[in-house]
């Protein structure tokens, strides 16, 4: 009966299929193209259809079958075009379920595509594309499937530019350090059609995998591709410059961000441009006087932009404003000048960002749940900890015993791990076995301000200050009610920091004078540990051809604190005490390092022969265990060492240190005297060199200072881990009893 009325129900019958096929019911859409089969064999898009539908059963063997009847006894002309035909039908049905969200049945679709044109570049894309999607990519895939020689060898005109950019897209999102995701990119450049949106894929996915993956040295490659499309750049230049300062390519750091202070327009990009050079020189060591004169040019920069109170940077170049002051503490002790530049360029900052975050700013100052009293029973005050450092960093290092001993019953802690979702170390896991929340975070600072408000977090404390650009619009838009600053570094001088942590000695009696923040001094110590894990010593004087009867002194700073005038006192020290010699080790360009040190000592008449420079040790317990080579510890100013300091206070070895104005020339300070010793605190430098020499020739006096510090163990604030927790949770009860009492 349907044979012989199928011309009058062609079109009925053809809705049929399509509806059975959009229903899912393939068994009868199969059940009618075999019937039209029988009465119009010779019609070829029965057998396309007829074995599509097999293969939506699962039925893949009588799928194929199905086509190669349809082809059977066509000529070579005839079977390309029934191929072609075929391949439109597997094309349309691949996209359609894809839309779906069926992406296994596109996928295997896709499968039998390639079995019939294995080179059909875009069919494998799409493949590529369904894989990721699925998550059972692997990365060999583009190897094996020939994806990346094809896109070699194949003309733009083939290529699906949208598909290509949504695969890449794809593939460095879920593989990106694979290195067929770095084939991948270089393989699309000669398909690029439109430059911007190739940029848009490839610029974010850099800065994660440089900050979130720790990977700068990938992250400067991807970039160098990126440049290949637009040599000059400037925004390509400055990222670049500051992925080869983060992965030690120095030279390259400094060259590049000339280059791009030469081709940046505006003045706030004109200003992070000569920052990234002021970062790129202080990097390598030794470039002092570019380093000043560099400095010099940003501070007119910045007096221009302060003088002119532009409110629409745009927010890229609002937060790498922020951090441009960075440099100024390592190169002149002076407090008030350096907070109130500071101060200026944080409330510039600060007016921008609330002009482009108006709508979370108004969010987060709506009242929300009414406040409870700190003394309201079951009450836990919600602490929040933002850090891109809770890993293996100084900051991961000396914030432990704060996580270690909080007192879970009177604090719920938080953990806002940012610019860490891609990265794996076992501090970091640490930390977030440690808290009731922990997130691994983007550097999206809207996603991370959104996460602070719905945790309705009471006390947010900032562990990073200064030290990452994109923290400062989490703080300005104050997703928490009360903040605070700690530990990372100076006060950022941001207006919705509420506090900023100190203690006696770290900060002047002035100091509340010129800081933006309220000064919250902790009754002994801003920071304290129980102790720090010890490695194995790789360092020995026979190796280093120094004498068992010498006396050995020791710098081990970042290339950043290094500078001529301390050297110059560091090298007078050694001059003076015979038999004497001087271990340097910096982060830093070694040979730059070394020339600079050997020319203040060619000044001061110091014999070359005298100085050792020493390499980066594996790990931080190696780095350690080898102060112990040193009779004194020579500290830098007027930037002190911090976490250094503290290493070698617990090793027992005496240090000598200069004492300043401003944050940065007070840490060692304060740890010394929360050491209990105070034997090597210079006030002057004329202080510095004779304690320098002092400490050299008196061998009774060091082996006195040694005894205290490792009896101090016992008995110092800075040893007691426990006890700081508890003075500064303290604090935190008390910042909020205040919020409270001002608000309700």
């Amino acid at each position: 009966m349907f044979s012989s009325n199928l011309s009058a129900l062609e079109s009925d019958w053809q809705e049929k299929t399509y509806q059975f096929l959009l229903q899912g019911n393939y068994i009868q859409a199969a059940n009618l193209y075999e019937q039209a089969i029988e009465c119009e064999p010779s019609v070829k898009s029965h057998y396309w259809q007829l074995g599509l539908m097999l293969l939506l059963q699962g039925q893949e063997a009588e799928a194929q079958t199905t086509w190669l009847l349809g082809m059977a006894e066509g000529e070579a002309e005839e079977i390309e075009s029934w191929t072609h035909e075929l391949i439109e039908v597997l094309q349309t049905e691949a996209d359609r379920q894809r839309d779906l969200g069926e992406y296994k049945v596109a996928w295997a679709i896709r499968q039998h595509i390639r079995e019939i044109n294995p080179k059909d570049i875009n069919n494998l894309l799409h493949s590529i594309g369904l894989s990721t999607m699925l998550e059972t990519y692997s990365g060999e895939e583009l190897i094996e499937l020939g994806v990346i020689e094809l896109l070699k060898s194949e003309s733009a005109e083939d290529v699906d530019f949208e598909l290509l950019m949504q695969v890449l897209k794809n593939v460095l999102d879920r593989a990106p350090l694979y290195a067929s995701s770095f084939d991948l990119t270089e393989a699309c450049i000669n398909h690029v059609k439109d430059t911007e949106y190739f940029q848009r894929i490839l610029v974010p996915f850099v800065y994660d995998i440089c900050h979130c993956a720790k990977q700068a040295e990938l992250a400067a490659r991807f970039t160098e591709l990126a440049l290949r499309l637009s040599p000059k750049d400037p925004e390509l230049l400055g990222t670049l410059s500051s992925f080869y300062q983060d992965c030690g390519e120095h030279s390259k750091a400094i060259e590049t961000a000339k280059l791009y202070y030469s081709l940046t327009e505006g003045l706030a990009n004109k200003i992070y441009a000569n920052f990234s050079i002021v970062r790129a020189l202080m990097g390598e060591g030794g470039r002092w006087e570019e380093v000043c004169l560099a400095l010099e040019t940003l501070k007119l920069l910045l007096t221009s932009i302060l003088a002119e109170q532009p409110t629409s940077i745009p927010p890229f170049a609002t937060v790498r404003l922020y951090i441009s002051v960075f440099f100024f503490p390592y190169v002149q002790d002076r407090a008030q000048e350096n907070i109130q530049l500071r101060r200026q360029v944080s409330q510039l900052v600060a007016l921008n960002i609330e002009n482009y975050r108006k709508d979370l700013i108004e969010k987060y100052r709506q009242p929300k749940s009414a406040s409870i009293k700190i003394n309201t029973p079951n009450k836990r005050l919600k602490i929040g900890y933002l850090s891109h450092c809770l890993r293996n960093h100084s900051v991961g290092w000396l914030a432990r015993w704060v996580f270690e001993y909080r007192d879970r019953d009177r604090f719920e802690v938080s953990a806002y791990l940012f610019g860490s979702k891609m990265s794996h170390d076992n501090l970091e896991d640490w930390y977030v076995s440690k808290v009731d929340k922990a997130y691994k975070l983007g550097i999206d600072s809207c996603e991370t301000a959104e996460k602070i408000y719905e945790d309705e977090i009471d006390i947010l404390v900032d562990l990073d200050s200064i030290t990452i650009s994109n923290s400062c619009e989490i703080l300005a838009v104050k997703p928490a009610p009360v903040q605070v600053t700690w530990l990372g570094w100076d006060a950022s001088c941001l207006p919705n920091i509420d506090y900023y942590i100190a203690d006696p000695y770290v900060l002047p009696e002035a100091a509340q004078d010129y800081y933006q923040e309220k000064i919250w001094r902790l009754p002994q110590t801003y920071i304290a540990v129980d102790g720090f894990e010890l490695g194995i010593p790789t360092l020995r004087r026979d190796k280093l051809d120094i004498g068992s009867d010498a006396v050995i002194y020791l710098s081990a700073q970042r290339g950043y604190k290094y500078n001529p005038h301390t050297a110059r006192l560091q090298l007078r020290i050694i001059k003076e005490v015979p038999n004497s010699y001087f271990l340097v080790k910096g982060l830093a360009e070694q040979e730059s390092l070394k020339r600079f040190f050997l020319e203040v000592a060619e000044s001061e008449g110091v014999a070359p022969d005298r100085l050792r420079f020493l390499q980066l040790t594996g790990t931080e317990g190696e780095h350690r265990a080898n102060l112990g080579i040193a009779d004194v510890v020579l500290d830098t100013y007027p930037y002190n060492g911090a976490t250094t300091t503290m290493e070698t206070l617990w090793m027992g070895v005496p240090m000598v240190t200069r004492v300043g104005e401003q944050f940065a020339a007070r840490n060692s300070y304060t740890m010394m005297m929360n050491a209990g010793i105070s034997e090597g605190i210079a006030w002057t430098d004329e202080e510095y060199v004779e304690w320098g020499i002092r400490l050299g020739k008196d061998a009774v006096l060091r082996q006195q200072i040694s005894w205290k510090l490792r009896q101090s163990r016992q008995t110092a604030p800075l040893w007691n881990g426990k006890q700081f927790t508890r003075e500064l949770e303290k604090a935190y009860e008390q910042m909020w009893q205040i919020y409270v009492e001002k608000n309700h």
